[in-house]
């Protein structure tokens, strides 16, 4: 199945990295966090990837001219300012109206690759999401008025479920994407939801994504440590 990777943001909150290079490009463990995305998926057998470029995509492009593998490796531009939705509808025509994945460059997991599809399969839904535990940043505290009633440090924030980036979406999702200025997480996930044709595959091991750089330290840390869920 193939995997298409949104590659071409910005990455603002990572400017101490992204004024230089694209975020997907910024090094976890001394090799791209995309790289980890793609040998990610590789290991389960799916090994072609379309990824959307934009802002700084030349340099995507630079390192995988470099890069050794057998894996396919479409490198596409997307625009400079276009939005994830469109971003994916550009690639359409690539993806021969057969089902695909697709996820963000910058987030890494543990999920069951080959279970998400197969839980898709089953659902018979346009679009499957990825739904994780958000890690929580500080210590949890459970109150009763002022009485403490449990205190945990820095662990998975239980009381909801967010958008952890792992989709299986069928063509005919991409009807329902308009523009370059659409953004996916909004009017068209909006209008899966109302129109009930997305499911939710429900993850609660190991996802972080890298939003900020105790995120990419966090996840560095993890490589060096031999402690990365998701090369284990």
């Amino acid at each position: 199945m193939k995997v298409v990777i949104l590659a071409g943001g910005y990455g603002t909150r990572l400017a101490e990295y992204t004024d230089t290079i694209p975020k997907p490009m910024i090094p976890i463990g001394g090799e791209p966090i995309i790289v980890h995305i793609m040998r990610f998926y590789a290991k389960y057998g799916h090994d072609e990837f379309f990824i959307a470029l934009g802002y700084k995509g030349e340099i995507i492009k630079n390192f995988f001219n470099n890069f050794k593998t057998k894996w396919k490796i479409h490198l596409i531009d997307t625009g400079l300012n276009t939005m994830t939705g469109g971003r994916l509808k550009r690639l359409e025509k690539y993806l021969n109206k057969k089902t695909f994945m697709l996820t963000y460059g910058d987030g890494l997991s543990n999920i069951n690759i080959n279970d998400l599809v197969e839980f898709h399969k089953k659902q018979k839904k346009i679009i499957t999401i990825s739904a994780v535990r958000p890690p929580a940043r500080f210590g949890a505290l459970k109150l009763k008025g002022s009485e403490v009633l449990n205190f945990r440090e820095k662990s998975q924030l239980e009381e909801s479920w967010i958008n952890g980036g792992f989709f299986v979406i069928e063509p005919n999702f991409l009807e329902m994407i308009g523009s370059d200025d659409s953004v996916l997480e909004k009017e068209p996930l909006e209008r899966a939801v109302k129109e009930k044709k997305i499911c939710a595959y429900k993850h609660g091991d190991f996802w972080q994504c890298m939003d900020h750089k105790l995120d990419k330290d966090l996840l560095d840390e993890m490589v060096k440590n031999n402690k990365a869920p998701w090369l284990n």
